[in-house]
């Protein structure tokens, strides 16, 4: 897409520090991290996001991400890492093409919220779990 920076990015055609690059990823540091390290993989290909990737650069993903995790971890002496995948703008996303946020995380830094925990009635998880089974 002509006006996706993230397409622009993943081409080469805007400069970023790269961490890691294949035929299908790049990989960069977010220009606004989270902690130092925080990496966005970004699919060389425009999907705006996880619901449009096609099969092929999916099941490619989750093995970028780990590897880039475990050079963070190494790197940096992380307690741990968090993959963020955001689809939509009520989940977050900003910019609408496909990307992951792998962030390095330390004991108690507070960067990302916990969301409430809910819960279920008696017997709508079993229902909820059936309904989806289906599709």
């Amino acid at each position: 897409m002509n006006d996706c920076i993230f397409c622009k990015i993943a081409a080469g055609e805007i400069p970023s520090a790269t961490v890691y690059e294949d035929e299908d990823f790049r990989a960069i540091l977010d220009i606004a991290p989270a902690h130092k390290g925080h990496t966005i993989i970004l699919p060389k290909t425009h999907a705006a996001n996880l619901l449009e990737l096609d099969e092929g650069t999916a099941a490619k993903l989750l093995p970028v991400a780990k590897r880039i995790a475990k050079a963070l971890k190494e790197e940096l002496g992380c307690d741990g890492i968090n993959l963020l995948q955001n689809n939509g703008a009520a989940a977050g996303q900003s910019v609408f093409h496909l990307h992951v946020h792998v962030i390095p995380r330390y004991e108690g830094d507070g960067i990302l919220p916990v969301w409430p925990q809910g819960s279920y009635e008696d017997g709508e998880a079993a229902l909820l779990a059936e309904r989806l089974r289906k599709h």
